[in-house]
């Protein structure tokens, strides 16, 4: 099967077609916004999972960092349904991005193209299939998250990653799956592309954006999917050590879904196993994504064409 076609700007190219030059403000400044989104290929057929309000973050971050997006909140969805019906996937993972392009070099980038693009690909489990059932093993990361007035850390910028690549790379090389990084005061803040949750005594706590933590709109699942089912949850400062003594833990995102940890520098999470809450809320958030029950509108369902099938050549 051939590669999907991307959005750019307005149109469809092939994928082999949509490039960018290399002298782009993007490829020596880190000037893009982003977003990552999943499509569910649900009992009730094919759905994006809270497409709205992704697109809504991807124009607000664009607005942070003054780039004028010459599209809507309308068009913008449209784009990514249209990409997702085109590229034949039934379910498949989601990349609008949206970045300064060719103009004036230099740090000022008010005088570059500001370009959009939509693309999507296969993406299974972002940590590992066994992940969501046996969870994973973390660390402390030895990098903090950024410090406020630093860079908007409300906004997904690229930019912002650079860090959550140097907690992910240095967990990978320590033997671990995931790092989890303090704020620039020693508090517990999130993994490197994960929201991250404390489960004590029955009850669930979660960083506070003020802690220069992305507002993960999975997370803003979790948080409504948990009050619903009568769970105490709080969005307080936790200090590290609570990691060390909490009863479960988990993360949340839209690669990471909800996934369960197992340890924390070594130090087993409860009785090293998925906790009853976080089963408990996995579940409910699967029978949404997976199962298609959708009673809070989070789902835009896709027509998904028939994939093209490769010319056969001789």
């Amino acid at each position: 099967m051939k590669k999907p076609d991307i959005w750019f700007n307005g149109e469809f190219v092939p994928y082999e077609e949509a490039n960018i030059h290399v002298l782009s403000h993007v490829v020596h400044y880190g000037s893009s916004v982003f977003e990552g989104i999943r499509c569910y290929n649900t009992d009730e057929g094919s759905a994006i999972f809270r497409l709205e309000e992704h697109m809504k973050r991807l124009v607000d971050s664009a607005k942070v960092h003054r780039m004028e997006i010459p599209y809507s909140v309308d068009e913008l969805c449209d784009a990514v349904v249209d990409t997702v019906e085109r590229s034949g996937m039934e379910s498949c993972y989601i990349r609008p991005v949206t970045f300064r392009g060719m103009g004036p070099m230099g740090v000022n980038p008010l005088k570059n193209s500001v370009e959009t693009f939509v693309a999507v690909w296969e993406w299974g489990t972002y940590l590992g299939e066994e992940a969501l059932e046996q969870g994973v093993d973390v660390e402390v990361a030895n990098w903090n998250r950024l410090a406020p007035n630093t860079l908007p850390a409300m906004a997904k910028a690229g930019g912002n990653y650079l860090n959550a690549s140097l907690v992910k790379m240095n967990a990978v090389k320590n033997g671990m799956t995931e790092g989890i990084m303090l704020s620039t005061n020693g508090y517990l803040a999130e993994g490197s592309g994960e929201n991250l949750f404390i489960v004590r005594d029955g009850k669930i706590y979660t960083a506070p954006v003020g802690l220069s933590i992305l507002p993960g709109i999975t997370r803003d699942a979790i948080i409504t999917l948990a009050r619903e089912k009568g769970y105490s949850i709080e969005e307080k400062v936790v200090p590290r050590e609570a990691l060390y003594i909490a009863d479960e833990l988990f993360f949340t995102g839209t690669a990471a879904e909800v996934t369960p940890i197992r340890s924390v520098d070594h130090y087993t999470v409860g009785n090293g196993n998925r906790g009853e809450i976080t089963e408990d809320l996995q579940s409910a958030f699967f029978d949404i994504v997976h199962g298609g029950n959708d009673p809070h509108d989070w789902l835009t369902f896709v027509d998904v064409e028939e994939p093209e099938e490769a010319t056969a050549t001789a």
